[in-house]
C-alpha cells in the first residue's frame, strides 16, 4: 500500500503541472493511465463496476465520480477534484485533491483550503482508542464552522485488499457502527463538501454526482494508516 501511495502522490504532482485553462479531462486521465503503467500497477477505478476511466474527474457542481471526457474542457476559475485508486500487489491507494484552473476566486479558494483543513482536523483524532466518530465530528465541524455543508451520501472507508472496505467513515456525525480505532487499521478519509445544499443527484451517465443546487463541491483525500502515535499519511 505504501508503493502504491507513493505513485499516487507522484501523479498529483504532475497534475499539478498539468491542470491549466484548456486542457481536457481526458489528458488527466491520460497522465493518471500513463503514470501507473509506468511504474508496474494499476488503475483500480477502471472497469470498477463498468467505470469506464483510471481517474475521476468532477468539474465545480460536480461532487464524485465525473468521467474524465475529451470534450470537457477545462477554463480559467474553474476548479476540479481528482479522485484516483492504485493497485499494487493486490493493495490499494485511494486519494483526491481538488486544483483551481488558472485564476480562480478568492470563495472557491476557500473552498478547497477548507477540504482539506477539514482532513487534517479530522485525522488528529485516527489514534488507537478514539472512535470513528471522533474522526467524523471534527470533520464536520471544520466544514459547516466555515459555512459550507457536508456532503452526506457519500463516505470515507476502510481499504486494504479492496478498494472500499468496512468501515464506513462519513464526514458528518450520524448513528450507526463507531468501532474503536486499532493500530494497523487502514482507512480513507475524504471530505467531500459545498457551497451550499448538501443534497446531491446522479446525472444520466449513472455515475456523476452534482449538487442540488449548482453549488461548487471540493473533495480532499488521503489513505492513512492508524499507527502507535500519529497517523502516517502513504500518499502525500
Amino acid at each position: 500500500m505504501r508503493e502504491a501511495g507513493k505513485v499516487v502522490s507522484l501523479i498529483f504532482k504532475r497534475l499539478e503541472d498539468l491542470i491549466r485553462p484548456g486542457i481536457s479531462t481526458k489528458d488527466i486521465d491520460d497522465l493518471v493511465e500513463r503514470t501507473v503503467k509506468e511504474h508496474g500497477m494499476k488503475a483500480a477505478e477502471k472497469g470498477y463496476y463498468g467505470y469506464p476511466a483510471s481517474v475521476c474527474t468532477s468539474v465545480n457542481e460536480e461532487v464524485v465520480h465525473g468521467i474524465p471526457s475529451k470534450d470537457r474542457i477545462l477554463s480559467e476559475g474553474d476548479i476540479v477534484s481528482c479522485d484516483l485508486v492504485v493497485e499494487y500487489k493486490g493493495y490499494m491507494a485511494d486519494a483526491c485533491r481538488t486544483y483551481g484552473v488558472g485564476k480562480i476566486s478568492e470563495d472557491a479558494q476557500h473552498l478547497i483550503d477548507t477540504a482539506e483543513r477539514a482532513f487534517f482536523n479530522g485525522i488528529k483524532n485516527a489514534v488507537p482508542g478514539k472512535r470513528l466518530r471522533d474522526i467524523s465530528r471534527e470533520v464536520q465541524n471544520t466544514v459547516e464552522g466555515e459555512g459550507f455543508g457536508v456532503i452526506r451520501d457519500y463516505v470515507g472507508h476502510g481499504i486494504g485488499s479492496e478498494m472500499h472496505e468496512d468501515p464506513q467513515i462519513p464526514n458528518y456525525v450520524c448513528p450507526g457502527p463507531n468501532p474503536r480505532l486499532q493500530k494497523g487499521m487502514t482507512i480513507a478519509v475524504e471530505p467531500m463538501i459545498c457551497e451550499g445544499n448538501w443534497k446531491v443527484k446522479v446525472l444520466d451517465d449513472d455515475w456523476t454526482a452534482v449538487t442540488v443546487d449548482g453549488g461548487w463541491a471540493a473533495h480532499y483525500e488521503n489513505t492513512i494508516v492508524v499507527t502507535d502515535g500519529e497517523p502516517e499519511i502513504i500518499t502525500l
